[in-house]
């Protein structure tokens, strides 16, 4: 049976100049590769996204190992053809000044998809990673993101290593952004050794542009919040929540304020056997919010995607297990800042389960402050 992300392709095939194999098939399309290149094929596969699971490496490795050996299209039969010549690949090649083959990644449906494209050389060497912004909301993430990569250039990132703007424009009415390659493709380190190490990347994101002590009533992010909040479309959201920010707004004991990734997710970041900590996907970057913003976003999607822990659950986890320095105001925080971002972004519309917070995280809110 089809999967939703089948009709993501016509969109697509609208984008690309070149014709793409559809890994493993039109009806459940995960990666696009380009046809009839063996080893760019399989390096897309393996660069396109992170594998999760023994099991998931396992056949990623042997359907690579399929395409440069030749074979990958004769196990993935089904095409996507583009509009000919002129799409963005050639853009790409113009305004980068060297040959380059795309993948494609195609990810679930969410208010915030857009093509994600991995940049390759004809032996299938990683040459980059390209966003291309295709609404009003990716398009303003896309920008979001090539500002925070030039302004986290000059800041002191500790173990921290951030991709460089190679490219950021328009073709045709898309924003796109092109990021040099990270050295994903370096040995990574043990597990104990990741957990430190993500550690000491989040105190040096908070602090990268100073840490100040302040009461969250006056200061600036709770302007930022409650105009958020105040804007948002959904009156009996728009309602809930203020109360309990007004709730919070009562407390008066200082909070520190610092920096945020804004969406570390474990998935977007790899910790190397070096010591480095590779991190990407920058577009929700923000500076003068409240210090753990990080850490709860982690430990919340960890539990959800990860563990299978009910939303519910997962949000209440984060007051009874916070993560180490966090306190319930900041948490409470966080969770009103993420139900207004996925009520902004329309997320339940899109079909993604957590954006209907009324089912999970509003209840959690209102019982923690009533």
């Amino acid at each position: 049976m089809a999967d939703e992300r089948a009709s993501y392709l016509p969109e697509l095939a609208g984008l690309l100049g070149e014709p793409y194999v559809v890994v493993p098939s039109a009806g459940r399309p995960r990666v696009l590769v380009p046809d009839h290149a063996g080893r760019a094929a399989a390096a897309a596969l393996r660069y396109s996204v992170e594998a999760v699971g023994s099991k998931a490496r396992l056949r990623r490795t042997a359907l690579a190992a399929a395409f440069r050996l030749g074979i990958g299209g004769l196990l993935c039969r089904d095409r996507l053809s583009g509009n000919g010549s002129g799409g963005i690949a050639t853009h790409l090649r113009e305004v980068l000044g060297e040959p380059v083959l795309l993948g494609v990644h195609i990810g679930p449906a969410r208010a915030n998809r857009k093509p994600v494209l991995v940049l390759l050389d004809a032996k299938g060497r990683l040459r980059g990673f390209a966003k291309l912004g295709v609404n009003e909301l990716t398009t303003r993430l896309v920008d979001a993101e090539a500002a925070a990569l030039r302004r986290l250039a000059t800041a002191d990132l500790g173990p921290v290593t951030v991709p460089a703007v190679r490219h950021h424009g328009r073709w045709g009415e898309h924003a796109l952004l092109v990021q040099e390659a990270l050295p994903v493709w370096r040995p990574r380190a043990t597990p104990s050794m990741t957990e430190e190490a993500e550690r000491a990347a989040l105190a040096a994101i908070a602090g990268c542009f100073g840490i100040r002590h302040a009461p969250f009533a006056g200061s600036p992010f709770e302007a930022r919040l409650m105009a958020a909040v105040g804007s948002l479309d959904d009156a009996d959201a728009r309602t809930r929540l203020t109360a309990v920010l007004e709730a919070i707004a009562a407390q008066s004991d200082p909070l520190p304020f610092g920096s945020w990734h804004g969406d570390w997710s474990g998935t977007n970041n790899a910790v190397l056997s070096d010591g480095r900590v590779l991190v990407w996907d920058w577009e929700r970057f923000d500076t003068d919010v409240p210090v753990g913003l990080d850490a709860l976003h982690l430990a919340l999607q960890r539990a959800i995607t990860r563990d299978g822990v009910p939303p519910f659950e997962a949000a209440w986890a984060l007051f009874d297990e916070p993560p180490a320095g966090v306190d319930d105001v900041v948490t409470s925080l966080y969770l009103v800042h993420l139900g207004t971002r996925y009520l902004h972004d329309r997320q339940a519309e899109a079909g993604q389960r957590l954006g209907r917070v009324g089912e999970w995280l509003l209840p959690v809110l209102e019982e923690r402050w009533s």
